[in-house]
Parts: structure tokens; C-alpha cells; sequence
């Protein structure tokens, strides 16, 4: 069993993770704000659906077989970039909305659907791959025992973070619509704070070296 100062220390480098805006939060707060709670939950059921296979491909080492080839660490790291900076362009683009600016035109989607594009959302998401196979190798010990045990471990301990902190997200996100709408330069600067998050994300991650 992994000592708890390790847990600890793991749990808030997944608190930092969720918080940072990214593909999840947004889909997150954008179905919650336009569709209610409800569908926001929904949708955080995907999301969560796909830390899950995350976890099982890390744990199982499938994903660090295909970061292991430069060319398919290449081709994702380079995907990656490119995703987050149309995010970022997409984010302050003229005529763009913030993630807590309602979008009267946007139709319900099905169940089906928020799940759906929830988990699809989370799953081509190379932040969490990534995120995954920089952190777990720090964590896990032989010595502790299984090394599997204690990815699984790890893995849902970051879920349980990310599960508790976006539903809280999207309480707030729901409820704070209103505020947001009145006060237009705090969604100029939230754009241009988020824009800058995914520049920054995508200059790192254009940077990196896949050393894990």
C-alpha cells in the first residue's frame, strides 16, 4: 500500500490537472449552462467512462508501449498541439463565446448523446495520456507491492478527485450564468485566461520530449 503523504501528494497533482481548463471542462460547463445540471452530469459520466479505459491502457502498459515509438509519440504529440491551439483559437476567435456565455440556439441533446460525446471528449484527449504516463512511474513502487494494484490505485484516486470537483463545477456553472451574462469584461478576461492556458499547454506539449 502506497504511504499516505505519496496519496496525498498524488491526489493534489490531479486536483491541478482538473482545474485547469481543458476539452472536459468545457463540454462540462458549456451542456450544463445550455441543458441544466442533469445533463451535466450525464455528460461527466462519459467523461469519467474515459479516465477509466486511460487508466486500463496505462495500467496494462499499453499506452506507454505506443509513447516507447518516437514516430507514434511524434504524431500524438503533434496532434495534441494543433487540438489545443484551435481550442485557444476557438476560445477568442471573433464572435466566440465563453464557456459560461449561453448559446440560445444549441438544440437538447439525447442521454445518448451527452454521454457519448462526453466519453468521446475525454477519450481524444492526449492531456490525460500524457498526464497518466509523466505521473504514475513518480508514484508507483515495487516495494509497495503489485504495481498494477497500485496504478489501479492511483488511477482511481484521480477519478475520485476529477468525479467530486467537476460536479461541483458544473453546480457552479449552472448557477452562475446569470452573473456571468451581466458582467461582460469577466468573460473577456475568462476567454483570454483560457486561450492563454491552451497556447501554453500546446507549447509544452509541442516541446516535450516523451521522457517519462
Amino acid at each position: 500500500m502506497l504511504p499516505l503523504q505519496q496519496v496525498l501528494l498524488f491526489a493534489f497533482s490531479a486536483l491541478l490537472m482538473v482545474l485547469i481548463p481543458g476539452p472536459n471542462m468545457i463540454y462540462l460547463i458549456s451542456r450544463s449552462v445550455t441543458q441544466g445540471k442533469k445533463a451535466g452530469l450525464i455528460s461527466l459520466a462519459g467523461v469519467i467512462t474515459g479516465f477509466l479505459f486511460h487508466i486500463t491502457l496505462v495500467s496494462f502498459g499499453l499506452t506507454a508501449i505506443l509513447m516507447a515509438v518516437p514516430y507514434a509519440y511524434t504524431i500524438l504529440k503533434t496532434i495534441g498541439s494543433l487540438y489545443l491551439l484551435y481550442l485557444a483559437w476557438q476560445t477568442i476567435k471573433p464572435g466566440s463565446k465563453g464557456v459560461f456565455q449561453t448559446n440560445s440556439n444549441l438544440q437538447p441533446d439525447s442521454t445518448f448523446k451527452l454521454y457519448t460525446v462526453g466519453l468521446f471528449t475525454n477519450l481524444l484527449n492526449p492531456k490525460v495520456a500524457v498526464f497518466y504516463l509523466s505521473l504514475f512511474p513518480q508514484f508507483i513502487h515495487p516495494e509497495y507491492g503489485s504495481v498494477l494494484l497500485q496504478s489501479f490505485f492511483l488511477g482511481c484516486t484521480q477519478i475520485i478527485v476529477s468525479l467530486t470537483v467537476n460536479t461541483l463545477i458544473i453546480l457552479f456553472a449552472a448557477s452562475v450564468t446569470g452573473w456571468f451574462t451581466a458582467n461582460p469584461k469577466w468573460v473577456r478576461i475568462q476567454k483570454w485566461f483560457m486561450a492563454s492556458v491552451f497556447g501554453v499547454l500546446a507549447v509544452k506539449m509541442a516541446f516535450d520530449k516523451g521522457k517519462v
